[in-house]
């Protein structure tokens, strides 16, 4: 299943805190019940392609509600030899530390 890893940047705001803005691009996610880890500096979301690409709109024109302008940055993650998921990829990078 592919992964999307989405971080926004609000730019005009009163503050320089973002964590309103990843309130609610949670809350948009969890709307369509899409699977998330957040990180310090972004969001991975796991699902469909079309669903990431919707959900990815969303947030982006929702940021724009609050800023002057918004950078959103993505990263999309799709393999096709084999299924994967954000569990399956960290448990992969943890593996070869060993």
């Amino acid at each position: 299943m592919p992964l999307l890893e989405i971080n926004i940047v609000p730019v005009g705001t009163n503050t320089s805190s973002f964590s309103s803005h990843v309130g609610q691009a949670l809350r948009l996610i969890e709307k369509r019940g899409l699977k998330y880890q957040v990180t310090p500096t972004s969001t991975v979301i796991e699902g469909e392609l079309a669903d990431l690409m919707d959900v990815a709109k969303e947030i982006h024109e929702e940021a724009l509600a609050g800023a002057t302008r918004v950078v959103t940055n993505m990263t999309i993650d799709q393999r096709m030899d084999k299924p994967m998921t954000m569990e399956q990829s960290v448990e992969s990078a943890q593996e070869s530390l060993q």
